[in-house]
């Protein structure tokens, strides 16, 4: 296929999302939009956790007592800048559209079943992560919903996250709830509540469609105000009630 740069699209208006109803957290936070979009640095903790400070410490407490219970909490993935989102997702597209033949929407319907418009990760804040227990050897790739079922290598450990992640200010984001639109069912990515929530409450009140169409990366002469309309209500806000 022809490998066509951005193009710029003065007739998208821009989105201005909704201001949150009142949150069980009642600090008052302030995040830049660099910040929210993984295009700056920020001081990040734990060789192999890389999380914010708050956030890696409680991890720490609940890695300890999981371990206790026999479950060795392994971080898979954390802290993702722009430029990093940005290489997945192009790999995905260039996969989809020239290996596989697919045209472009289609292929991007098919990137954001689980992974994100560079810019709007959670994996941007230094507050989520992807994890599984460590202790279990398992083929492939390891992050695919089927391996956390009953009977299967992770049931342990999602039973224990179930149980206890809660404690530790861990949350699943996106849940098997019936109805629930957006990303794909993740048994392994969570979020620290307590900095999350607010971080998605500053980034709701930001123009993420006019962010989007600003940017340059592969596909996105295909974000029509429809679509991201669309994404940001199902992909970045229909996720589990708890993170709002």
């Amino acid at each position: 296929m022809e490998r066509r740069a951005f193009i710029k699209k003065s007739g998208v208006a821009g989105l201005a999302l909704a201001a949150l109803p009142n949150l069980a957290f009642s600090k008052d936070f302030e995040y830049s939009i660099l910040e929210l979009m993984g295009k700056t640095d920020i001081k990040l903790y734990g060789k192999g956790i890389n999380l914010r400070k708050e956030a890696h410490d409680a991890f720490v407490e609940m890695k300890k007592a999981a371990y206790g219970d026999g479950i060795d909490l392994k971080v898979v993935s954390s802290y993702r800048s722009f430029e990093r989102q940005r290489s997945i997702w192009e790999r995905k597209f260039l996969k989809y559209t020239d290996d596989g033949n697919m045209a472009p929407l289609k292929a991007i319907d098919k990137i954001i079943e689980y992974s994100t418009i560079p810019g709007t990760s959670r994996h941007h804040w230094g507050t989520d992560i992807d994890i599984v227990d460590g202790n279990r050897k398992v083929e492939g790739d390891m992050l695919v919903p089927s391996k956390f079922g009953e009977g299967e290598p992770y049931a342990d450990f999602k039973k224990w996250m179930d149980e206890n992640a809660k404690d530790f200010d861990f949350h699943l984001v996106y849940t098997d709830t019936p109805g629930r639109r957006g990303f794909k069912y993740e048994p392994w990515h969570y979020s620290y509540a307590p900095l999350s929530v607010p971080m998605l409450t500053e980034f709701r009140r930001k123009n993420i469609m006019q962010l989007l169409k600003n940017e340059d990366f592969y596909g996105t002469e295909h974000f029509t105000e429809g679509f991201l309309t669309n994404y940001i209500q199902d992909n970045i806000l229909d996720i589990n009630t708890e993170l709002l």
